[in-house]
């Protein structure tokens, strides 16, 4: 069964399904701050939270340009994942000097997380479930056992699993291994923790103002005036926290990342006879090994959120509401779902959503500033943004604080990734990337040579 014909709700995040009214109204009028940031999302929330926790009374004010949550944090899969780096071989690749003290900080930074939904009173939006890695093909098979290897060099717990065990574990015919990570993150309704950061920043007497789309920054002495159609902000300094956006209110960002659209289905809830032929006791967040993966989980009610796979780009950093939703994209999910589990071949699909992901050529956040350090900046997550946002917003706090901060030193907060060429080679090279992951999928993982010249200079492409 593909999905039926579009519908607004049924196009809706079901994150945000239950979302009240307005965190705050249009910023109108003329206001003073110490720090204006842009962006209603994780990166946003976090480094306001940051700030206040430093310096309670510091005067923040928040723009959103719709509602808090509105882009990739109200629209995720909610795997909350202990890598800052998009994994450890990606870390050694890129910073061979800082894996332990990057594993180290990642796995602090997840605790942290934890222990601030507890506090913000959202315990019950996370699971503590692990993640299990499966392989679908038998060159993944050998894929997930270097990559057993590579977290038991940074001491994560890591087991490997035969056909049998991994279909004990959750039962699909396309299973040939698996990598289980008892330790290796949670789950989230990214929804309801965005909501509880946006809550707990207005309590601490940040300005949130909703419905306030940013126009620009404009130097103003030492300060940066920040304008929206009805309202401008004065501040001593300012943060960009609009990630695959981050092109629309600052130029210069563009060149540090594409965003790339992903897309998801949601099945209805399942019942308890149709959860029992595929097991998944455990509920873990899944994800095959492919170069085009997809990702899995269960929501606190029992549905299946079934995405990636299908990363795609716009010509000219193209984001907006008419690249949100892609019926080819949802019908090739659905394929694929069925033939992942086609004992579920009576669980109908429910909702289906969007929206882009901000990509480095190194696949992880990248800081930077402009306007001679008055607005400061973090983009390109890459996917695993739902922790890393938190530690993102350590450092931009860092940053603004001019803190002498262990953070700071680290090359993974101070240099910045290959730039992607302009257009059209950057449209090019992107469709030329995606062309060679899907050939790598189809022979055996054999990455072929445009993957390698890739390799050999640490640029790539991920979701």
């Amino acid at each position: 069964m593909t999905p039926p014909a579009p519908t607004a709700a049924r196009h809706a995040s079901h994150w945000l399904r239950d979302a009240d009214g307005a965190a705050g109204p249009p910023l109108t009028g003329r206001h003073l701050a110490d720090v204006v940031i842009v962006g209603g999302g994780f990166t946003g929330l976090w480094t306001a939270l940051s700030l206040t926790e430093r310096e309670p009374g510091r005067r923040v004010v928040l723009l959103e340009a719709e509602r808090v949550g509105h882009g990739a944090s109200g629209r995720n899969g909610g795997f909350v994942e202990p890598s800052l780096t998009h994994g450890i071989a990606n870390a050694r690749r890129h910073f061979p000097d800082e894996v332990a003290e990057l594993t180290r900080l990642g796995h602090e930074n997840l605790h942290g997380l934890l222990a601030d939904a507890a506090r913000f009173g959202v315990a019950d939006a996370v699971e503590r479930t692990g993640l299990l890695e499966v392989a679908t093909a038998p060159w993944q098979v050998d894929e997930l056992a270097e990559a057993a290897a590579l977290h038991a060099e940074v001491k994560e717990h890591a087991e490997l699993l035969g056909a049998d065990a991994v279909r004990a574990e959750v039962d699909s015919p396309t299973y040939l291994g698996g990598l289980h990570l008892p330790d290796g993150g949670a789950l989230v309704d990214p929804g309801r923790l965005v909501r509880a950061l946006a809550a707990e920043a207005m309590r601490r007497g940040v300005q949130v103002c909703e419905g306030s789309p940013v126009v620009g920054f404009t130097p103003a002495g030492p300060d940066v005036v920040v304008r929206t159609p009805q309202g401008q902000v004065l501040a001593g300094a300012a943060v960009l926290a609009t990630n695959a956006y981050s092109h629309r209110v600052l130029r210069r960002t563009a060149r540090h990342f594409v965003p790339v659209h992903d897309y998801v289905l949601l099945t209805a809830p399942l019942n308890a006879e149709q959860l029992a032929r595929i097991g998944w006791r455990r509920r873990q967040g899944i994800a095959d090994a492919g170069n085009q993966f997809h990702y899995y989980r269960l929501t606190a009610d029992d549905r299946i959120l079934w995405g990636g796979y299908d990363a795609v780009y716009r010509f000219g950093n193209g984001v907006g509401p008419r690249f949100d939703h892609r019926r080819a994209t949802y019908d090739l999910l659905a394929r694929h779902f069925r033939a992942t589990f086609p004992q579920l071949a009576d669980v109908r699909f429910e909702r289906w959503w969007g929206g882009p992901i901000a990509t480095t050529t190194r696949f992880t956040v990248t800081f930077g500033d402009a306007l001679g350090g008055r607005v400061h900046y973090a983009l390109g997550y890459t996917g695993l943004g739902v922790a890393a946002t938190r530690f993102a917003g350590r450092v931009l706090a860092d940053r603004l604080t001019a803190a002498d901060s262990p953070l700071l030193r680290l090359a993974f907060t101070s240099t910045s990734p290959v730039p992607f060429p302009p257009e059209p080679l950057r449209w090019v090279g992107v469709q030329a990337t995606r062309s060679a992951m899907a050939r790598a999928d189809r022979r055996g993982g054999r990455r072929g040579s445009w993957l390698a010249l890739l390799d050999r200079f640490g640029i790539g492409f991920d979701s």
